[in-house]
């Protein structure tokens, strides 16, 4: 299959790409601006294959998103990974996460729709809000609580719109939180990794009993592709990790993976409409014949032992403009 992988140098849609290029064989265009979270080193495993090819350019970027779909072997598919991800981001700078979702969203659409390609939105549990008990069903009601997860919930119908009124071969599938290689430390289970692995303080959110439902790149990646493959147009399918655990709970493990002391964990003033538990139902997901793999214990100890042994692909990061980021968030210094 030839597709159009856009954000495919991020952290899921890297691991999507590599996925593809690797088991399945696919020719893969990678679309990406290359904002700060968007890195092209994440795709130098597959940078050299003669299948793939990479376009510097925004989803919001029509002339772009005509270059990267035409070429010489025109996509037969596309799937939209391209967002703002970050909740502190989009209460500091919602603007971004307004063009990005909504005005990028929507240029994909048409252009999809003028070449008649199978379309695919990559989206968030958050979409659904905070649930106390049980789990989120695909026929739950949208109540994102954040910048970031009403964005995405304002993309979400749009694609569905041009399901039903354009006829889109269009799919939703939406993830829990994912955790694994490659994940910007900006996130709480790779900013606690590199922070424990470093003697800096580990700073958690309220008292950090917020649960979530988490799922490892890899099975989400492979989650999508299947949704790809044998969804239905116009469905929307969640696809949750097969673990919960509270924040906390993933700190304390993180200090022991790394060989940390629990002292290092700081807890600091809650963010604003911090959402107090995610999850998701991923029945009609593995009724399509999808099965996560990874349990969460042992994808989290994996996770920090591949920080702990590419130093090469953090430093650049924490040495950078993150680190004046996390001052600015934290108002600490990283060590």
């Amino acid at each position: 299959m030839r597709l159009l992988v856009c954000g495919g140098a991020g952290f899921i849609g890297s691991t999507f790409v590599r996925q593809r290029v690797r088991e399945f064989g696919d020719e893969v265009v990678v679309l990406d601006k290359l904002t700060y979270a968007g890195r092209e080193e994440n795709l130098k495993d597959v940078a050299d294959d003669p299948g793939f090819r990479f376009v510097h350019g925004a989803i919001e970027d029509a002339r772009a998103v005509a270059a990267a779909m035409e070429g010489s072997r025109p996509v037969e598919a596309v799937v939209n990974f391209a967002a703002e991800t970050h909740v502190d981001r989009s209460i500091a700078e919602p603007d971004a996460f307004v063009k990005t979702h909504a005005l990028g969203t929507y240029v994909l659409l048409e252009a999809a729709r003028e070449r008649s390609v199978r379309y695919v939105q990559v989206s968030t549990d958050e979409v659904y809000g905070s649930i106390e008990e049980g789990s989120f069903t695909e026929e739950s009601p949208l109540r994102p609580s954040s910048p970031y997860s009403a964005t995405k919930t304002g993309a979400d119908l749009l694609v569905q719109s041009y399901f039903h009124t354009f006829g889109l071969e269009a799919l939703i599938c939406r993830g829990s939180n994912n955790y694994g290689p490659y994940q910007y430390p900006e996130k709480l289970i790779p900013l606690m990794i590199l922070n424990a692995l470093h003697g800096d303080a580990l700073p958690v959110y309220g008292d950090g009993m917020q649960v979530r439902n988490w799922i490892h790149a890899t099975d989400f990646a492979r989650a999508i592709g299947h949704v790809l493959e044998h969804g239905e147009p116009g469905e929307v399918y969640n696809a949750g990790g097969p673990d919960e655990c509270p924040n906390m709970e993933v700190v304390r493990r993180i200090v022991q993976y790394a060989g940390a002391e629990e002292s290092l964990i700081e807890h600091v003033t809650d963010r604003p409409g911090h959402d107090r538990r995610y999850s998701l139902s991923s029945q009609k997901a593995r009724a399509l014949g999808w099965e996560p793999r990874v349990r969460f214990a042992e994808g989290l100890e994996q996770t920090v032992a591949w920080y702990r042994a590419n130093r090469w692909w953090w430093e650049p990061i924490r040495s950078g403009d993150y680190r004046a980021y996390y001052e600015r968030q934290y108002g600490r210094a990283l060590a």
